[in-house]
């Protein structure tokens, strides 16, 4: 028995250590393949909220607060076939208004401003208005729904709606995937944040010191939960992009005593 605890107390301590020491590997035996543009489309924006952007805070990606986060106010809620049951979280886009009076004029003048997004909120439809009067995120209506600072760098806020051409670009993050904790011992749900490259989740694996890799279920959004006990044990994660399906692992981002509620940041990242 107490041979058993200095064993556990020991693989603790060590990971503690890895985690401490920032040793985090990037895994062998995967392609890497880097994340490119798509081709330009057309859709239209509109925007809720304030100048606060209070509104956009939280939302059906499960982000939370968005400045804490790194995701800031150039953010969009996705009409529901870009949002994809949850796997368009994350996902950038580069949006330009075109053919309107309203939009705002490029640099010296010329053109038209373009900024980069990322998917962050679902726009639910609106099945009592028409799609194209009202039910802008009706299936299968592509739709962008800006907070209102990121609308205002397009156009002029009073428009309420423009054409837009939009394309899918990689996603650039500072620092490493985060991991936001809720949940219990027995069961862990972890919110998945500051995803770069295509930016969005495809399958999430977790790892203990005392398991194998066991495969994580989709649960909303950007969140994955795992019903393990795996509550004492520092752990890694195991993370595929929808878009590209890289795949890559965060070795002991996690310490042993890991707690809900705590949000950990690996030292990889997807490019």
């Amino acid at each position: 028995m107490a041979s058993h605890l200095q064993k556990s107390w020991r693989l603790s301590l060590f990971c503690s250590l890895m985690v401490l020491l920032g040793m985090v590997r990037l895994s062998t035996g995967y392609a890497t393949t880097h994340f490119k543009p798509s081709r330009w489309n057309s859709a239209h924006a509109t925007f809720y909220g304030d100048d606060s952007a209070s509104e956009t805070m939280g939302g059906a990606c499960g982000y939370g607060n968005l400045f804490n986060n790194g995701y800031g106010t150039n953010t969009a809620a996705l009409s529901t076939v870009l949002f994809n049951n949850g796997y368009g979280c994350g996902s950038c886009y580069q949006i330009m208004c075109v053919g309107s009076k309203w939009c705002n004029k490029g640099r010296y003048g010329h053109g038209s401003t373009s900024i980069t997004v990322t998917a962050t909120n679902l726009c639910p439809p609106n099945w009592s208005q028409d799609s194209n009067a009202g039910g802008w995120c009706n299936p299968p209506r592509v739709h962008f729904d800006l907070s209102m600072p990121a609308f205002k760098q397009l156009a002029f806020w009073k428009a309420g709606i423009v054409p837009v051409q939009y394309r899918r670009v990689p996603c650039a993050r500072k620092g490493g995937i985060r991991f936001s904790f809720q949940g219990n011992n027995y069961w862990l749900l972890a919110s998945i944040m500051n995803v770069g490259g295509g930016g969005d989740i495809a399958r999430i694996w977790v790892k203990g010191t005392r398991t194998g890799w066991i495969s994580m279920s989709h649960n909303w959004g950007a969140s994955y939960q795992a019903f393990s006990q795996l509550g004492g044990q520092c752990l890694s994660f195991k993370i595929q992009s929808y878009s590209t399906r890289e795949t890559i692992v965060a070795y002991d981002v996690v310490p042993a005593y890991w707690s809900v509620g705590m949000t950990y940041q690996a030292r990889v990242n997807f490019r």
